[in-house]
């Protein structure tokens, strides 16, 4: 999905304005569509032969330069909007189902070692809580700034990552209470 996300991405931007490839690097990078798109940047060039070959992007313009290497600025093509605007809708329509590297571990930390993992925990919260403020701190920085859409974006990384926070400090607290390995019942949602 990862050679989509850059594909949507280049589309995407080169629907704002023509650009070369270092300028569609350089705004996925401030937009941090990188992270967002879960791809690497390397591949931004790859990509844009790709759908230049596709037709879906076209060459409007070389700059040439005697101290650096030439830049090609390209456009999005007809062909180009019409496959954005699929990439897009499909995208809306794809389910994931979250994953997290720690829930492997969970099915056996009632067995490991209580403080190393207590130690692991402690740092994964305040991790989290710089986290957690950092998302938040874009958030405010761009409200009046960028489309709702983003922000929606922006917020719903804030979300999950209050929601990621608690649920690390709810599991160093039964980590460090050892309770890990219970067996008895005692919730840990608000079931109301």
């Amino acid at each position: 999905m990862q050679a989509l996300s850059i594909r949507l991405s280049i589309l995407g931007l080169l629907m704002e304005e023509d650009m070369h490839p270092y300028e569609i690097r350089s705004r996925m990078k401030d937009r941090f569509l990188d992270f967002q798109g879960r791809f690497k940047i390397g591949s931004l060039y790859y990509a844009v032969d790709q759908l230049a070959k596709q037709s879906y992007i076209e060459a409007v313009e070389t700059i040439q330069s005697d101290t650096r290497p030439d830049k090609t600025v390209y456009r999005i093509t007809d062909k180009g909007r019409a496959y954005f605007h699929k990439l897009l809708l499909d995208r809306f329509k794809e389910e994931d189902i979250p994953f997290h590297p720690m829930y492997i571990a969970l099915v056996f930390a009632g067995k490991g070692d209580r403080e190393k993992i207590a130690a692991i925990l402690r740092d994964r919260v305040r991790e989290a809580e710089h986290h957690v403020n950092y998302c938040y701190q874009v958030y405010c920085e761009h409200k009046g700034t960028v489309p709702r859409s983003v922000l929606h974006l922006m917020a719903g990384r804030y979300e999950h990552a209050k929601t990621e926070l608690a649920w690390l400090v709810r599991l160093l607290e039964d980590t460090e209470a050892g309770r890990l390995n219970e067996v008895a019942f005692s919730p840990l949602l608000d079931e109301d």
